[in-house]
């Protein structure tokens, strides 16, 4: 099943938190307290996936919990710590960011979003109005304060950087 997104005005009063997935000043609201990214290796046509879970409070942010990539090869090679599991490569990191920041075009396959256990789908189901070539901002909040991301010096060198240059 396809988990509805809510449009943060949607639910006033509210303090739900979950996933708010933005581009261009549109920003989509996700009631949910973990969830999956996947994605293709453009060069290598590997799947890596990471597990995030969203935590609440003065500390909010994203928390990596684990990656899995199916494979290796030239340029992604598994982090040191990762261990061989029936074909995948699995790694937990100590890894917060205030954010993840997206590439989108049409160079390589969408990111896919799995809210929680449910299906994966592309991030233009998510967010209709992507446009061919953008950024997108995937931060935690709450559907009465969702059009505030962290800037993008808040999450300098982090992980979906890495990532990025990956794809």
């Amino acid at each position: 099943p396809f988990l509805a997104c809510l449009e943060p005005s949607s639910q006033p009063g509210s303090d739900m938190s979950g996933l708010c997935l933005s581009v261009l000043g549109t920003t989509v609201f996700l009631p949910v307290s973990v969830f999956t990214l996947s994605w293709q290796h453009s060069i290598e046509k590997t799947q890596w996936e990471e597990r995030w879970r969203i935590e609440e409070g003065e500390s909010s942010g994203l928390v990596f919990v684990e990656g899995r990539i199916h494979g290796s090869g030239a340029g992604m090679e598994p982090p040191l710590q990762a261990r061989l599991d029936d074909g995948v490569w699995v790694y937990e990191e100590p890894l917060r960011l205030p954010a993840l920041h997206l590439a989108h075009s049409p160079f390589a396959l969408p990111y896919r979003l799995c809210p929680g256990d449910e299906a994966c789908h592309p991030l233009d189901a998510w967010l209709p109005a992507l446009p061919e070539i953008g950024e997108v901002e995937l931060f935690p909040c709450s559907p009465s304060s969702p059009s505030s991301p962290p800037s993008a010096a808040d999450s300098a060198g982090s992980m979906a950087r890495k990532v990025s240059a990956k794809r």
